[in-house]
């Protein structure tokens, strides 16, 4: 009698969590289909952002190639659409600086780097275009601001550090302050990750200085000041 009791309890008890699971299922039921669609609609909309941005990749990548093979790569590359892309636009930009360079129109091209340099919005794209400026400008650029330019390009961390500090050699150069130019040279010679290209280029430019190659020396006040503005005037040296 009592195992029969206690079966039908049982059988009682079951039949009340199955009323109470189909009543929270049909109480609750259609947040978890939601879920379940806003997942599947989720990875369907992630696919096709995907496959757009990659056509318009593609497309635009065309649509370069056809510009640099035109009779007027400047203009055809100039007028190329970066689809609401910001640092396609620089791309595009920096692209067509160096056509113009070809074209032997540094001025063009200088104009087309910074505009290439406030359009990105990637920081090392933005760096490249200012560096790519200061190199095709050269002399032509103001002073004051090409020495803005490459004190920033400079900083520690800064993705072109090296060819920015060899450009500041370069100003020193063109300044008449040889000796400052050396040592800032010897500086980055010293430094971490410089290239076997950049060496040959900082040797060559020691020799013409009429400098013997050779162990980098330490840092004097006018190296740094120099690092700091090449345009500034040095600090005086301390006496003995």
């Amino acid at each position: 009698m009592s195992h029969d009791t206690d079966s039908f309890i049982d059988e009682v008890t079951d039949e009340v969590r199955r009323d109470r699971l189909y009543l929270l299922m049909r109480r609750y039921g259609w947040i978890g289909v939601l879920v379940i669609v806003v997942i599947v609609g989720g990875a369907a909309w992630r696919e096709y952002v995907n496959a757009r941005d990659q056509a318009e990749a593609q497309s635009w990548g065309d649509a370069v190639l056809a510009a640099q093979k035109s009779d007027d790569p400047v203009v055809a590359l100039a007028a190329l659409e970066p689809a609401g892309n910001p640092d396609r636009g620089a791309l595009g930009q920096l692209l067509t600086a160096g056509a113009a360079l070809d074209a032997k129109d540094s001025a063009a091209a200088g104009a087309y780097l910074e505009g290439a340099a406030a359009a990105a919005q990637d920081p090392t794209l933005r760096d490249l275009a200012r560096l790519k400026a200061v190199l095709a400008m050269g002399e032509t650029m103001d002073p004051a601001v090409r020495d803005a330019a490459l004190a920033e390009l400079s900083k520690p961390g800064a993705p072109f550090r090296l060819l920015a500090l060899e450009q500041k050699a370069v100003a020193l150069i063109a300044a008449g302050r040889d000796q400052d130019a050396l040592n800032l040279i010897r500086e980055i010679m010293a430094e971490d990750g410089v290239s076997q290209t950049l060496s040959a280029r900082l040797t060559e430019m020691m020799i013409t200085l009429g400098a013997e190659p050779g162990a980098p020396r330490a840092a004097t006040p006018a190296a740094a000041n120099a690092a700091a503005a090449p345009g500034a005037e040095p600090a005086p040296a301390p006496a003995e």
